[in-house]
């Protein structure tokens, strides 16, 4: 097996699709007509986001994202975490974490995306 593909319930597709193209550069793989799906490029895994409201039409009660209390995180590998931040943060992502250097050897920091969703921006394992 492998993992396919991770799917964040949102508010509004548009506007996550929106908000990652221009937070982080992911790319557009596919949008529904409807509106109620998309999914990034991100490599191997996608990215995917269906909204809450077609959810709710197929009798799933998602729940919304509370960055204060989180319960998921995707994480975002890049070599210049710092300047991925600010990036991130200029677009309008919620600074939840400044850089941070583990005792790994990996550097991290975390936002927040529109939704609520904590996004950890992150250097390769093992440096």
């Amino acid at each position: 097996m492998r993992l396919g593909y991770t799917i964040l319930y949102v508010e509004d597709v548009t506007r996550s699709v929106d908000f990652y193209q221009r937070a982080f550069g992911l790319e557009v793989d596919f949008v529904h007509e409807s509106g109620d799906f998309a999914q990034m490029a991100t490599g191997q895994t996608a990215l995917a986001f269906t909204s809450r409201g077609l959810m709710a039409q197929l009798g799933k009660t998602p729940q919304a994202a509370d960055p204060h209390q989180p319960c998921f995180e995707i994480a975002l590998v890049c070599d210049d975490v710092a300047a991925a931040l600010d990036h991130a943060v200029a677009a309008g992502a919620q600074l939840i974490q400044s850089p941070k250097r583990m005792d790994w050897g990996q550097d991290v920091a975390y936002v927040a995306d529109p939704d609520g969703f904590w996004v950890e921006i992150c250097s390769p394992v093992g440096g």
